[in-house]
């Protein structure tokens, strides 16, 4: 008898099972189908197929076993997505509409499993859309629409996020949780959530190319990945400013950066160690362009700057006018150096950083132009005032302050040595055209003309509203 009631009740428990999971198992069929025959247009098909897959097709959304508060939290963040800077037409507003979500639930009986299926898939994607945009951004150049679909060897995956907030106990807190994490980043959304949220729900008249240049300057700060948990540099070229970042404080310096014609480019990467008095290797345009010019005019040029000219034999003493016209015929099998010293154009330091446009990070020996508001004159590196005050602080956090008194010696005795850093420092070159300090929005001049082709590009016109 024993067994008899033990045969019941697991009899009773699988047939409680099945009834439970038959319905999200009729509608996984018609999701699984869907995905495979490309009914539906998505913005990311791949990554939200590898979702369902994984999760073996089941609904994540509008099914019994779903998460209950997740599908009203995802259609209010869409409702919301003006205040995070970005298009209410990427997230399917023609499908993802509350009448058909309050249909699925209150008269379930008379909408389809293909109804039902797409409006799941729909709204997965629309989530793995966001938590991508607010991540990497919406026009990231190293982690574009495809790059990001296909998935490979990301270093932050949306459709694995997803469903890990989706088993989370707030599901908004965990989509938002997705953006940068630095007080740069964050001081920025909220003050576009006050443009498109609080201030325009009160009547405010909120010019558009104030909300569109600061959602432009979101993206770019989604492009620059800071993490203020971490220790940075960052330099942004329209304020002209040098940021080193430590969680617990911040110093600023002043630099000079990229003209318009030979302007300093975006990048992320890491100095890994910088150089006293060190020699200057000219770089070719400049060779070409500027010097051998100068030189030709005047001779004793390259000797009153420490200027050699080398071939591959070696070095060229002293050439005089004629062995310069010669040179000038084919410049690329010759090279010039500028000796160590206070006048080198590195100055007494640079700063090295692997980036594939050879720019750096050093001194300069015309420090009276730190004093100019505009600060737009180099080749394209960037020249930091007090350079060996943060030569310095990069030692000492580094654990190495116990070589801050040779730094200073070899500066004194203009004498070449490299200092090597333990852990080489995250380095970020941004663009930023505003900024919010002590509360208030500060616009800076856009000194290459980039505002424009970026605000055309993510809101999708013709015309650009930003102010240069």
């Amino acid at each position: 008898m024993k067994n008899v009631g033990l045969i019941f009740l697991l009899v009773l428990a699988v047939f409680k099972s099945n009834a439970q999971i038959k319905p999200d198992a009729a509608l996984t069929a018609v999701i699984e189908r869907q995905l495979t025959t490309s009914t539906v247009l998505l913005n990311f098909p791949k990554a939200v197929t590898r979702f369902y897959r994984e999760g073996s097709f089941m609904p994540a959304f509008v099914g019994k076993a779903s998460n209950q508060e997740a599908k009203w939290k995802a259609m209010l963040l869409i409702d919301c997505v003006l205040q995070y800077g970005l298009s209410p037409t990427d997230y399917h507003p023609k499908e993802l509409m509350y009448d058909k979500l309050h249909a699925i639930f209150e008269t379930p009986d008379k909408i389809s499993d293909e109804q039902k299926a797409r409006f799941d898939i729909m709204l997965t994607d629309a989530m793995v859309t966001m938590i991508n945009y607010l991540h990497y951004g919406r026009l990231n150049p190293n982690y574009g629409q495809s790059v990001l679909d296909n998935g490979l060897g990301l270093p932050f995956n949306a459709e694995k996020e997803l469903r890990t907030i989706l088993s989370q106990p707030d599901f908004t807190v965990g989509i938002l949780a997705v953006q940068p994490r630095s007080k740069t980043y964050a001081d920025l959304q909220y003050k576009m959530r006050q443009l498109k949220g609080l201030y325009e729900g009160d009547c405010y008249n909120i010019p558009e190319e104030t909300v569109r240049k600061v959602a432009i300057n979101m993206e770019r700060l989604r492009w620059a990945e800071l993490d203020d948990n971490v220790a940075y540099v960052q330099i942004n070229i329209p304020s002209f400013k040098l940021n080193y970042h430590l969680p617990e404080a911040d110093r600023e310096f002043k630099v000079i950066v990229g003209s318009p014609s030979h302007p300093t480019p975006v990048l992320q990467s890491s100095i890994i160690y910088f150089t006293t008095a060190p020699e200057w290797k000219v770089p070719h345009n400049i060779f070409t362009k500027e010097i051998l010019p100068k030189a030709i005019k005047n001779p004793a040029y390259l000797e009153q700057n420490d200027l050699t000219i080398y071939n591959s034999i070696g070095a060229i003493e002293n050439p005089d006018r004629q062995t310069l016209l010669q040179i000038q015929k084919a410049p690329k099998e010759y090279f010039v150096n500028q000796a160590s010293g206070c006048d080198n154009a590195l100055g007494l330091l640079v700063f090295r950083f692997k980036n594939i446009y050879s720019v750096y990070l050093h001194d300069t020996p015309e420090k009276s132009l730190f004093n100019q508001a505009r600060r737009d004159m180099s080749h394209g590196c960037i020249r930091v005032e007090n350079p060996g005050e943060l030569a310095a602080l990069l030692l000492k956090n580094d654990q190495q302050e116990k070589q801050i008194g040779l730094l200073k010696r070899s500066i004194a005795n203009e004498k070449r040595r490299n200092f090597v850093l333990t852990n080489p420092l995250p380095i970020k070159i941004t663009y930023l055209t505003c900024q919010i300090i002590d509360g208030e929005l500060v616009n800076y001049d856009d000194i290459y003309e980039l505002d424009r082709g970026l605000e055309m590009a993510l809101y999708n016109v013709s015309d650009a509203l930003t102010l240069r």
